[in-house]
């Protein structure tokens, strides 16, 4: 099932998030050390959600935006950081 990610970027922070009733069901943030460069630093999916691959659709949207954007990204969540080891089609983004 596909949710609407919605991607929001206060300051140096962002987060790419999943909302229901008002409330943030699912997040991906991240914080820039630089123009161009994001640590994504945390994932966040409610238990009704998990094992639906919305914490991957996130990571999609996450990584569609830095190659629209021209934005590195550092993986310092868990499981960003094994999606970027295990998938090398996502390794374009990946700041090195």
């Amino acid at each position: 099932m596909e949710h609407s990610i919605e991607h929001l970027e206060n300051g140096s922070r962002g987060a790419f998030h999943i909302q229901r009733n008002g409330q943030r069901i699912a997040e991906m943030t991240y914080h820039r050390t630089h123009p161009s460069v994001v640590v994504v630093d945390h994932t966040y999916v409610d238990p009704s959600l998990r094992g639906h691959g919305v914490a991957r659709q996130l990571q999609d949207a996450m990584v569609a935006w830095a190659r629209e954007t021209d934005t590195k990204v550092i993986p310092v969540c868990s499981y960003v950081k094994v999606q970027f080891d295990q998938d090398p089609s996502l390794r374009d983004v990946l700041h090195t």
